[in-house]
């Protein structure tokens, strides 16, 4: 199993509130994925990339769970991509910085399943996250791209043309 989190920090124009998303996938389907808007707003980039790993890694222990109760289980740690480089490295490092001293406690917890080794968290380019599908509006060749990683593909029998509405 493998996966992409992100987040589009302050994104709404509205209340400044980010949207989190992620997506999970086992050979060449997805499995699991989720967009919401967070109910707190995020100080940073990277607090807001954190809270979208963090809820990431809760579903991604889930999963975990049910593929062990079918057999299933997986012993090497699932990878997650993120295209943020602080998040990772936070998420990596046990140290507490003045940087990062406004993320809640709670969002450590990705720390200590990455410790635990049932998380990978490595690095992808912002042009490869496939969560973006889920986060933000996207041009017709990231939304392909997007589309094609995800194992869906268009259907024409359900194309409505606006000239039928």
């Amino acid at each position: 199993m493998k996966g992409h989190s992100n987040s589009d920090w302050a994104g709404s124009p509205d209340d400044r509130k980010s949207t989190i998303g992620y997506v999970f996938n086992i050979g060449s389907g997805a499995i699991s994925c989720s967009n919401k808007k967070h109910a707190t707003i995020s100080l940073s980039s990277t607090e807001a990339e954190y809270k979208a790993l963090c809820s990431a890694t809760c579903e991604v222990i889930w999963l975990r769970r049910i593929l062990e109760d079918v057999g299933e289980g997986q012993q090497e740690p699932t990878v997650i991509r993120c295209d943020n480089q602080s998040t990772i490295k936070l998420g990596k490092n046990p140290v507490c910085h003045a940087r990062s001293k406004h993320i809640d406690t709670q969002y450590h917890f990705v720390r200590e399943k990455v410790q635990s080794q049932e998380i990978a968290l490595i690095y992808c380019n912002t042009n490869e996250n496939v969560a973006d599908i889920f986060i933000k509006l996207l041009g017709k060749v990231k939304f392909e791209f997007c589309r094609s990683k995800l194992c869906v593909v268009e259907n024409p029998d359900y194309v409505v043309s606006l000239a039928e509405t």
